[in-house]
């Protein structure tokens, strides 16, 4: 079993995803205020040949290629500020500002998401009442939302629930599910509202209706001296990426952790006490093992159950019991000419209930800058999720063939693309469900029995970059807490 030099504490990290990025680089901030002696030696393992986990850019023909996310939210702090911290502020991109706006297919057309409409429910009136996003029924339905009286249960609910209940139908099946598994890649009958948009339920509460809340929200907004373009579909003025990627912060930290800390192509398939008291060991898959007095979980849920499954049944259990669905990333780069579309949005979304394979479509040298040569266009297509996973198992050619035919109707697309690229990311993204609150509560009562051990990741309470930065950053604060 390998140990730690003589004095010197070892914390261990599992998984190199951006959750163990940043539980090993905030590891290594707090060491900087103890003496160098008490300074713990940080060790990342990481089961395939890269870090980064969905997080992966690189240049093809010019472009400027997502193989994951392509960006994060200012809205929530914590990816900003790491940035802040690691020298990355100046590299941080918005997106641009003449086009924030976002559209959904239907009925073999892109419809325009009325100005002033977030997310749910719409800001400004007007825009409103003149789309041709939903029926004049739709509407009336979405208006009764001002009258409807507010719940008074406190359970949990799914969006479909909430937004059949206070918005209707239409509001569900156009709006809400698309916009929503967009982010999630979810079913909206099973999402739970409070694990994922508290806010809606907050609105309610506090005004009696999602319309008016919105509606107050953004007076306030509107009052600030700074003006603001018109948005819709998101308020995509908290959106931001990386000049060449968000690899680049993958690559960053990297280089802020010891030459010997990250260890890739290394896994771990069990997790034991160790003989002395008070520490782990962790089984490697090559054989031995590794001796921590710290240890980080960042890895899916269902992979930490696996390597707990020895050591608490119950927690292995419901950490197993988080579902998860795949999702794959196509890319494609076309003569601007080759698109008759006007491309003067960020994308568009379909919802389930259209006859289009894909969950959305970003037009990503539309949204940010430097994705693509003048005369090009990048262009990133969703499939697969919680809805559609089928659309996974097909072969590349064949999501291609699909894809092509869904662009050539929604954007008259009238060539091959120049160039394409699939990304696939099996069980990649942690399906919240009614009651995830709870487990998560009941996941993280059992770890409070165990110490010096600690979860991260997307699996429990936010999917996001920022999510997942501030999981790892909690996870080694804890850690350093027990051993400092």
């Amino acid at each position: 079993m390998s140990s730690t030099p003589e004095n010197r504490r070892r914390i261990v990290v599992i998984g190199g995803g951006i959750s163990g990025l940043a539980a090993a680089h905030k590891i290594g901030e707090l060491s900087e205020q103890l003496d160098l002696n008490r300074r713990p030696e940080v060790v990342l393992l990481e089961s395939s040949d890269r870090v980064g986990g969905v997080i992966r850019s690189r240049k093809e023909h010019g472009c400027l290629i997502e193989c994951g996310p392509d960006s994060f939210i200012t809205q929530k702090p914590w990816a900003v500020n790491l940035c802040q911290r690691i020298g990355l502020t100046d590299r941080i991109v918005q997106t641009n500002e003449d086009c924030r706006r976002t559209f959904v297919a239907l009925g073999g057309k892109l419809h325009p998401v009325p100005e002033g409409f977030i997310m749910l429910a719409p800001t400004q009136w007007w825009p409103f009442v003149t789309s041709s996003l939903f029926s004049p029924v739709g509407k009336l339905r979405m208006a009764m939302d001002l009258i409807l009286p507010k719940r008074t249960s406190r359970a949990d609910e799914s969006l479909s629930d909430f937004v059949l209940r206070r918005l209707g139908r239409e509001a569900l099946e156009r709006i809400a599910q698309p916009m929503v598994g967009g982010i999630y890649t979810a079913d909206p009958d099973l999402l739970s509202l409070q694990a994922t948009m508290p806010r809606f339920l907050e609105l309610e509460d506090h005004y009696g209706s999602i319309i008016k809340g919105m509606l107050a929200e953004q007076l306030k907004r509107s009052a600030t001296p700074q003006k603001r373009p018109a948005e819709s579909g998101a308020r995509y003025s908290i959106f931001v990426s990386l000049d060449d990627g968000l690899q680049v912060l993958v690559d960053k930290l990297v280089s802020k952790l010891p030459a010997t800390a990250v260890r890739c192509g290394v896994s771990a398939t069990k997790v034991v006490p160790a003989t002395d008291q008070g520490r782990w060991e962790v089984i490697l898959s090559g054989g031995g093992s590794l001796a921590a007095d710290g240890l980080v979980l960042a890895m899916p849920s269902y992979a930490a159950a696996a390597l707990l499954s020895e050591l608490d049944d119950q927690l292995s259990s419901d950490l197993g019991s988080i579902p998860y669905a795949s999702s794959s990333v196509l890319n494609l780069i076309y003569d601007r000419s080759d698109i008759r579309h006007k491309l003067d949005g960020f994308g568009f979304v379909v919802p389930a209930t259209e006859p289009q394979s894909m969950i959305a479509c970003t037009f990503s040298s539309v949204k940010y800058p430097g994705r693509a040569p003048d005369g090009k266009v990048l262009i990133r297509v969703f499939l697969g999720g919680a809805l559609k996973p089928e659309i996974n198992d097909l072969p590349e050619v064949e999501l291609l063939k699909i894809t092509r035919a869904d662009l050539a109707q929604l954007l008259a697309v009238s060539a091959e693309p120049q160039y394409s690229c699939l990304s696939s990311w099996p069980r990649s993204m942690p399906q919240y469900h009614v009651g995830h609150l709870s487990l998560v509560e009941r996941i993280e009562s059992r770890l409070a029995a165990m110490p010096v051990l600690a979860l991260a990741g997307n699996a429990f309470r936010g999917v996001g970059i920022p999510d997942s930065i501030h999981s790892g950053e909690l996870a080694a604060e804890g850690i350093m807490k027990q051993l400092v």
